[in-house]
């Protein structure tokens, strides 16, 4: 079995991915023993000689200044998780929840958090053999980290809460007795090593990132299909009107469409039926490449967030020393899933915009809502109003959540990031964003019913013989959302991507 080695300093976005969605194995890198050792030493250094280091001789956020024995240290680790663990909301699908776990274990791989090996390793155990924690969805401030998610996950390590197993839901110590795996008592430092860290809005935007790179490729390619149901006019995306504007998401999406258009009979040339095309069409490589730098941008932040330590205090085991610090706050984060939100919603207000042009006679030439007979028949009117539907509710989601802070903990805590507020928002954007091109793809393959696919470039005929594999044109009304959320599905899973690509080769 494919394993991940995590040592804190080189997992990939892709391995993230494939290690929480396809099962891969994952492994404390052996190379990362001696450091975890360390600062655990430190630790418990510092908590016999009675040193003032806040979470392992002290209370938390506002109690920072109240003094813990060492006698009181275990309790206090237990007490922080079970006083933390105030979620409410829908639970978190299971993925993000994987992913929460695999990031934690990552960054306390890297030996400045002083926990013990014996419970780093409890976590990976339980990651490997499936008790993922039930972790409510609402109730992170993104700064000091992902408290409560955080707390929630540690809950079923110590034995309490709920967890998944086996597909069942459960309390968190049934899970570990079925999983054979014994819970774990906290000692110093511990419980706010597992909770005090960035990792559960981490893990949300992770996925989202990954999903927005497909998505992102998605949406060329099903462009690239509407503007041959069209005839779009290819002269707008000469690469020497791109090279002027000197953006790099443009020029990457124009070379896109080229790639996908190319050998098109359908396609059509300045002035051959029309001077120019409306913007949907004529301006996709300017509104789908900010989209695209903006989204390389973000997979830039969520890069070097997977791999970093932001738990506090953190321990520097070759100098003694132990230093509160910031590294929990989430602002990053915070700022950088807002923007992928913005750049993913507009990805689907085009998107409608051409799905409206192909439904509308005036503007298609293409008999009303794609359909015979219309009137007995409405064809994909409706389509067209779920599509409108979903892109409105994204300009609500799009609203920033990193510029708002309600301060927390008596005023300690003062300024908070509001990150996985952006993360959760960011998720169900890029969702709503799939479906809408879902329907793109559904009304482009219809609209190429009136003209035939017979003329079609060799990336285009691909896609739409991929579309109707499984979804036949549509003669006569029927349900549609199965059609829906087939295409859906095929966007999502990068069906539609790969169906391109083995014709063009990689897409940017």
């Amino acid at each position: 079995m494919e394993q991940t080695v995590l040592n804190g300093c080189d997992l990939t976005l892709e391995q993230l991915c494939r290690t929480v969605r396809e099962g891969a194995e994952a492994v404390i890198d052996p190379a990362a023993l001696d450091g975890i050792a360390r600062s655990r030493a430190l630790v418990e250094e510092c908590v016999r000689e009675g040193k003032v280091v806040y979470g392992l001789t002290t209370g938390f956020g506002k109690f920072s200044d109240v003094h813990i024995s060492e006698e009181d240290a275990k309790t206090l680790q237990e007490n922080l998780i079970m006083s933390h663990s105030c979620g409410v909301g829908e639970p978190l699908p299971q993925e993000v929840v994987r992913a929460m776990m695999l990031l934690r274990v990552n960054a306390l791989s890297q030996g400045y958090s002083g926990i013990r090996l014996s419970t780093l390793e409890t976590l990976v155990e339980m990651l490997n053999r499936g008790v993922i924690p039930v972790v409510p969805s609402q109730g992170s401030l993104g700064a000091s980290g992902d408290l409560v998610p955080l707390a929630h996950m540690t809950l079923v390590l110590i034995g309490k809460g709920e967890a998944w197993y086996k597909g069942e839901r459960m309390p968190g110590e049934e899970a570990m007795r079925r999983a054979g795996i014994a819970p774990v008592q906290l000692t110093s430092k511990e419980g706010l090593a597992l909770i005090n860290g960035t990792q559960c809005m981490t893990a949300v935007g992770s996925l989202a990132v990954c999903d927005a790179v497909n998505l992102m490729k998605a949406a060329d390619v099903v462009a690239a299909l509407t503007t041959e149901a069209l005839c779009g006019i290819k002269d707008a995306f000469d690469p020497r009107i791109q090279e002027i504007r000197r953006q790099p998401g443009q020029m990457a999406t124009a070379r896109n469409i080229l790639r996908l258009i190319e050998g098109s009979e359908h396609i059509t040339r300045q002035g051959q039926i029309r001077v120019q095309d409306a913007y949907s069409l004529r301006c996709v490589p300017q509104i789908h490449g900010p989209s695209r730098d903006t989204i390389g941008y973000v997979k830039g932040i969520l890069e070097r967030e997977i791999n970093a330590v932001t738990d506090n205090p953190l321990i520097f085991a070759d100098t003694g020393d132990a230093i509160s610090g910031g590294n929990f706050h989430g602002q990053y984060l915070s700022m950088g899933l807002d923007v992928l939100g913005i750049a993913a919603a507009e990805l689907a207000n085009v998107s409608e915009r051409r799905i409206e042009r192909m439904v509308n006679p005036q503007l298609s030439g293409l008999p009303a809502f794609l359909v015979k007979n219309g009137g007995l028949n409405s064809g994909f009117m409706i389509a067209q109003y779920t599509a409108a539907a979903l892109v409105s509710e994204n300009k609500v989601l799009a609203h920033p959540a990193c510029v708002d802070s309600i301060p927390s903990s008596a005023n300690q805590e003062d300024h908070v990031s509001m990150g996985m507020t952006a993360a959760r928002k960011a998720r169900k954007i890029i969702e709503n964003v799939t479906n809408v091109l879902g329907i793109e793809l559904l009304t482009a393959a219809q609209a190429i019913e009136f003209q035939g696919p017979e003329g079609l470039s060799p990336a285009g005929r691909a896609v739409w013989e991929l579309v109707r594999s499984g979804t036949p044109a549509v003669e006569e009304d029927r349900i549609m959302y199965p059609d829906i959320h087939r295409c859906a599905g095929l966007i999502r899973s990068g069906a539609v991507v790969k169906a391109a690509e083995a014709v063009t080769g990689e897409l940017e």
